[in-house]
């Protein structure tokens, strides 16, 4: 059974893929989750789904591109649990797909507004909240293997992966001594809705999209390794960045 002193987490974009797959591990694991998604209705659902097997969940609707709905996220997860002890900042978009000399210059800053600024807003209200109350906390930035390993074609996706690692071992560092921990995890080739219309857009196959990233996970294989880093298992543990991707980095 759940009881008030069960840790509040946050997850970010997740209303599908690995977010849904995160609040539900969350959930299953004991963890009250407030579930933000700028889809209303299936951050609901997802909500809904995990109150009907038991779980506390509550949605939240949130731009994660606007700063004050971030702050309003924040605080009412605060508000809803009494305190925020784990977050996932999960919410992306698809990358791009022109190469850097073609580039849309607009479609880049959308990019990486969706996959990078949108983090450091994130960062910035849950870090203030979880050092207000003491600690401990947990962060984790999903980040990609596209953090590591460029890809031709997708510069503002690539440009924005990286900067995630710099990020997270930034708001490590800054958070020292404070109890809180801030890590990554970077997912390979995921079997999610967004890489499965991103494939399409590029009329790849899933036999080519294998070929070239190895087998597909899954979703919850990334929400374990996020709750890993979430829970005092892992205490030890800050400014890294885990990868989950099959062993496609180490070919």
């Amino acid at each position: 059974m759940k009881t008030a002193s069960a840790p509040a987490t946050l997850v970010t974009g997740a209303a599908s893929g690995m977010g849904r797959a995160t609040a539900r591990v969350f959930a299953a694991a004991g963890f009250r989750v407030v579930l933000a998604d700028i889809n209303a209705d299936a951050g609901r659902e997802a909500a809904d789904e995990i109150t009907s097997r038991g779980g506390e969940a509550h949605f939240v609707r949130a731009d994660v591109t606007k700063p004050d709905e971030v702050a309003n996220m924040v605080a009412a997860t605060a508000d809803r649990f009494g305190r925020l002890d784990c977050a996932v900042n999960n919410a992306a978009c698809p990358p791009d797909s022109d190469r850097i000399v073609d580039a849309d210059v607009e479609v880049f800053r959308q990019v990486v507004e969706v996959n990078l600024t949108s983090v450091l807003a994130c960062l910035k209200h849950e870090l203030a909240q979880m050092v207000d109350q003491g600690g401990p906390g947990a962060i984790v930035n999903i980040g990609s293997i596209r953090s590591f390993r460029a890809r031709a074609g997708s510069p503002a996706y690539t440009a924005a992966k990286h900067a995630i690692i710099g990020l997270t071992r930034t708001a490590a560092l800054e958070c020292a001594g404070t109890g809180v921990r801030v890590n990554a995890v970077c997912p390979g080739a995921i079997d999610t809705p967004m890489l499965r219309g991103s494939r399409s857009a590029r009329g790849d196959t899933e036999a080519a999209t294998t070929a070239r990233q190895g087998e597909l996970g899954t979703p919850e294989e990334v929400a374990h390794a996020s709750l890993w880093l979430c829970s005092s298992a892992s205490s030890l543990v800050t400014g890294q960045a885990l990868v989950a991707d099959g062993g496609y980095l180490i070919r």
